[in-house]
């Protein structure tokens, strides 16, 4: 049987100083991204930096998860997992292995990209279904640039467009390739069911329901 694995108790770190009021800043923040794709909104700075992933990234994951909610971390991150299992208690599932075996993605509800450049397979994740499009998994994706139209050439360009878009915004994204987004595309006959993301870099997120239509430029 799969199980996530057990915390050690002696070896957990905090992370939010303030946990609820910390946990509901950055709620509100990721609530207002993934109302309106395109529109970047910041978590705020509560957080010390960390090499194993973005602010947002660590911050938004503290935000959404509890001991119901069961997390998958692409890396096994000890601080991280640390931090999570200290305020949340959430189960942790990490590596390919985890996710490969059918129970394993049904169990995932969250899971953290760091290395974009290897990012499973969309269908190794739940997907939920058209009776249950919730029981699905939302991917927390950590790149290293992510800005709001399309600036330079550091990342690619994309234009989104559908609910809470007017008419389209316009973001770059770095570290994700157009093999990426032609993948996500390519669920689109399956809605309802479907992946939500959660693009992550510095103290920025931006949300991208599984309703929003991406273009790379």
């Amino acid at each position: 049987m799969l199980t996530a694995t057990t915390p050690d108790w002696s070896e957990l770190q905090p992370g939010f100083d303030d946990p609820v009021h910390d946990a509901q800043g950055v709620f509100r923040a990721v609530l207002d991204a993934l109302a309106r794709p395109g529109q970047l909104r910041s978590v705020g700075h509560r957080l010390a930096a960390s090499s194993e992933a973005s602010l947002a990234a660590r911050a938004t994951l503290l935000a959404l998860t509890d001991a119901s909610t069961c997390v998958w971390l692409q890396s096994p991150l000890a601080g991280v997992a640390s931090a999570l299992r200290f305020h949340t208690g959430a189960p942790l599932l990490s590596g390919e292995a985890d996710l490969a075996s059918t129970q394993g993605a049904q169990l995932v509800q969250f899971a953290l990209i760091t290395d974009p450049a290897r990012c499973p397979a969309f269908d190794h994740f739940a997907l939920g279904t058209a009776e249950s499009p919730e029981h699905s998994t939302t991917l927390i994706v950590d790149v290293p640039t992510l800005n709001e139209g399309h600036i330079g050439n550091d990342g690619l360009h994309l234009r989104l467009r559908g609910p809470g878009i007017a008419t389209h915004a316009d973001v770059t994204v770095g570290g994700l390739t157009t093999a990426f987004w032609q993948a996500r595309a390519a669920l689109a006959p399956r809605f309802p069911a479907g992946l939500d993301l959660l693009i992550a870099a510095g103290d920025s997120v931006l949300g991208l329901p599984r309703t929003t239509h991406v273009e790379v430029c």
